[in-house]
């Protein structure tokens, strides 16, 4: 498969900013698995997939809640992100349905309701909205190329207000790579804003971090249209310079096929975030991050993951 050879030339750096600890949680985790995939009947009351969750919970280490490792916006953040639960805008690719469960560790783990959670991520050829020019590496067609009427300011990027119980959920498609990164989604968590004028203003970031895909699901996504049309080398989770081999308290997602002989029928993916309300990281400058693009040096300026010939940021992006 010529998109999804390992790439043995970056070595692997852990460029993260750890922000906690652990708080015992008992059971919590598991509770916060069930009410994620709980489906809505048309009655509105919730059903949940117990022998599942039981199955496939595996969020924070060994039922614990914990505060989650903050790391590095990079260098693809816009502000001004719609509140939408379907991010896709049209872009092609296979289908990902993501829940996440935001905890409060300085309060038993209860959860932050009102919690506004942002994601952002690249597409099935590796460009993200806002920088649609910048070089994904390898060999890709043309980001005009994929034929879709996305805003290519705003694809891919939304937010999402959380539920009673702490619970959000996206409809979106498993990002492709850029290198020299592995495949990943962007998340902040803020608290304290409320929604206006179709995004989300004021308040505070509390947690910045990002979401990890296991190897073999991405290699099996990989093969597919449209992801395959981008080929090359792309950085495998062991040697990523950001995910830092710590499972679910690193960002690393539950995944499980729609279904299990097609993965083009798409994912559910869940995890849960452990913040403290309290704190703030926006993630701004934090970390390294990344690592030499594939034509050299960055451009002057550009946070060092940005892959070459990478745009200059808009007024409202951040560096």
């Amino acid at each position: 498969m010529t998109g999804n050879h390992r790439n043995t030339t970056i070595t692997r750096r852990r460029a993260i900013a750890v922000t906690g600890g652990t708080v015992a949680a008992g059971g919590l985790a598991v509770t916060g698995y069930q009410s994620a995939f709980a489906d809505e009947t048309t009655d509105g009351t919730t059903t949940t997939a117990t022998d599942t969750a039981s199955a496939s919970a595996t969020s924070t280490s060994g039922g614990q809640c914990v505060l989650m490792s903050s790391v590095t916006e990079g260098p693809y953040y816009l502000d001004g992100a719609l509140v939408r639960k379907n991010i896709t805008e049209g872009k092609d690719g296979v289908p990902l349905t993501l829940r996440i469960v935001v905890q409060d560790t300085t309060e038993s783990c209860g959860p932050v309701a009102g919690a506004a959670v942002e994601i952002w991520h690249c597409d099935a050829w590796g460009y993200y909205s806002g920088y649609t020019t910048a070089n994904p590496g390898g060999s890709a067609p043309a980001e005009s190329e994929d034929g879709s009427d996305a805003n290519d300011q705003t694809y891919l990027r939304g937010y999402q207000i959380a539920n009673a119980n702490g619970v959000v959920k996206f409809e979106t498609i498993i990002p492709g790579w850029y290198t020299p990164r592995t495949c990943h989604i962007h998340v902040k968590v803020h608290t304290g804003g409320e929604k206006e004028d179709g995004t989300y203003e004021g308040g505070k970031v509390n947690f910045t971090g990002q979401l990890f895909f296991d190897d073999e699901v991405a290699e099996s996504i990989f093969e597919l249209e449209p992801y395959s049309k981008h080929t090359g080398s792309y950085t495998t989770l062991d040697d990523d310079m950001v995910y830092d081999g710590g499972g679910a308290s690193s960002g690393l997602l539950t995944l499980e096929p729609v279904h299990k002989k097609d993965p083009s029928k798409g994912y559910k993916g869940y995890i849960t975030l452990g913040i403290d309300p309290d704190a703030e990281n926006t993630g701004a400058g934090s970390g390294d991050g990344g690592g030499t693009p594939p034509s050299g040096e960055p451009p002057s300026g550009a946070p060092s993951d940005a892959p070459s010939d990478a745009p200059s940021p808009s007024a409202s992006a951040s560096s």
